[in-house]
């Protein structure tokens, strides 16, 4: 099998996506669940750049990885400066990682209108720094920056790019498809005269970016031409339209093309450690990503949930297992009683598709869709009712009342509502208020302050999205929403629901909902623990 080297470039292109911002804590997390997975490589960032990936080189000296190798990114030497004189250079040696990556011009026009430099100084530039680097004991990978560009208006110019590079000791040529625009065919051009040119000496490398949509394509693409280096990163994040998904196309690698990209046993890691990622970078996991997404293998149609619960062959191009994931069917009005039986006998397996109270719960589902719920959007909703159904549901509490009021201007910043909620559980009777910036987040607030002595898990929930949809946009204010609540406790996630005529009593029933569902969860996972 042809071995691929992947590099991870999460914690230096990725970071430069919209609204993320790591710490270095975040950075150390992200590099212990980047080597759990199995890659070569993990671009960490850029030494000379800020403090804060000078801190994190410092403290990342000290960490044991099985897999991969930490590596640090930096530019060639500034044109009117000498290696040794390149504060750049100075910082990226002493980030002290064996390997770094370089990057330099392969356009001719960034070389004189954007550098203001010759194109003879650009490749002096390029030599002189991946000598520089080689000759103290570091293995240089070269990005030829704009690479793909520079090929087509001038590809004399950008070979000699590359040609300067190894002859400084590159060790990995990697062509960048730095603005996105490259199509297929043009790209598989260019990779393979560079493979033709250089691949008996180097390896060559791929990095794209997708801003047209072809990060994965073009990057496959090159692997198929010659190429045995992949840089991307693992979840796609990064400017404009992020970078190439190291996700996807590692499964894609590793299971349709037979490269391997990461330990064979690794790959059903793959999608707890996209969830844990996402989770470290605050950015929710893309539900329609490939092979990692929760509806990566979810089914709807009635038809299609009959055919994959005989086979999943009929509608799966491969087992959700394979990449750590699992099959979902997704409640609706067109699933059939196939889709509601399988649901059900996980609660209870003794119930077949025939006994009554699959048809009362199908009904259930069409009358509750028609009011405005939407259970395939709803999973720890849907889970409830069919509980509820079947006699495997107890409250947990009961609510005499809740009350939330609101203040403007401020009494205190940040603080614009208050909510107060009175609750039994079982013979004990609770009060307690909440303050939060809104009145759903006061109520959040106040409803765990109540449970948290009976129920001290509570305090682990997170909620990590809030959804309002307006069902009726004719009755204006009057109209009905529907509020989805997505939730986390670190490890599982769920969503549920409400709806009704009050954007307030909609988030009670969907915090209700998710609260109770967490606390069902925590209970069989301790009665499965003793049995």
């Amino acid at each position: 099998m042809v071995s691929i080297d992947i590099l991870d470039s999460t914690l230096r292109d990725g970071s430069q996506g919209e609204g993320i911002s790591y710490s270095v804590q975040d950075k150390l997390h992200i590099v212990k669940a980047l080597d759990e997975l199995g890659v070569a490589y993990i671009e960490a960032g850029n030494p000379g750049s800020n403090p804060k990936d000078m801190e994190f080189f410092q403290r990342a000296k000290g960490l044991k990885l099985n897999h991969a190798k930490l590596v640090a990114f930096g530019s060639t030497r500034r044109k009117d400066s000498s290696c040794a004189e390149d504060a750049n250079l100075q910082s990226l040696l002493s980030a002290d990682t064996e390997d770094v990556v370089i990057f330099g011009k392969s356009w001719d026009f960034q070389v004189t209108d954007i550098l203001h430099a010759t194109l003879k100084e650009n490749l002096e530039m390029i030599r002189d720094t991946c000598e520089y680097l080689t000759k103290r004991g570091r293995n240089v990978i070269y990005d030829a920056e704009h690479f793909f560009t520079g090929y087509q208006k001038n590809s004399e110019y950008a070979m000699k790019s590359l040609q300067a590079a190894v002859d400084g000791g590159a060790t990995v040529l990697c062509l960048c498809e730095t603005k996105g625009g490259c199509m297929m065919n043009d790209l598989r051009r260019a990779v393979a005269a560079v493979v033709e040119k250089f691949g008996k000496a180097v390896k060559i490398g791929i990095h794209t970016h997708n801003d047209s949509g072809l990060a994965v394509a073009n990057s496959l693409i090159a692997v198929e031409e010659g190429a045995t280096h992949v840089q991307g990163v693992l979840l796609g994040f990064g400017e404009r339209t992020g970078n190439a998904n190291l996700s996807t196309i590692i499964a894609n690698l590793q299971i349709k093309m037979g490269k391997r990209c990461i330990p064979e046993e690794n790959l059903v890691n793959l999608t707890s450690i996209c969830k844990r990622v996402s989770e470290i970078t605050n950015i929710p996991l893309d539900a329609g990503l490939p092979y990692v997404g929760q509806n990566a293998f979810a089914h709807k149609a009635g038809m299609h949930i009959d055919a994959v619960l005989k086979n999943p062959a009929a509608y799966e191009h491969v087992s959700p297992d394979t990449v750590g994931n699992e099959r979902v069917f997704l409640m609706s009005e067109v699933a059939g009683r196939s889709m509601i039986i399988e649901k059900i006998n996980k609660f209870d397996p003794g119930i077949k598709k025939s006994d009554p109270v699959v048809a009362e719960i199908i009904k259930q589902v069409k009358d509750l869709e028609h009011e405005g719920y939407q259970f395939e959007g709803a999973d720890g909703s849907f889970e409830l009712l069919v509980r509820k159904a079947i006699g495997k549901y107890q409250p947990f509490f009961k609510l005499h009342y809740y009350k939330t009021s609101g203040e403007i201007p401020l009494v205190e910043d940040g603080l614009y509502a208050f909510a107060q909620v009175k609750i039994a559980v079982e013979d004990h009777i609770e009060v307690a208020a909440g303050e939060g910036n809104g009145p759903v987040n006061a109520l959040d607030k106040a409803l765990r302050s109540a449970l948290k002595t009976f129920y001290p898990s509570v305090m682990q929930i997170r909620l990590t999205d809030y959804k309002v949809r307006v069902l009726d946009g004719k009755s204006a204010t009057a109209s009905r929403v529907r509020v989805l609540i997505e939730s986390s406790d670190g490890s599982d996630s769920w969503t549920t629901m409400g709806v009704s005529c009050d954007v307030v009593e909609a988030s009670w029933m969907a915090l209700v909902d998710s609260f109770e569902y967490k606390l069902i969860k925590d209970i069989e996972k301790k009665y499965h623990k003793y049995i």
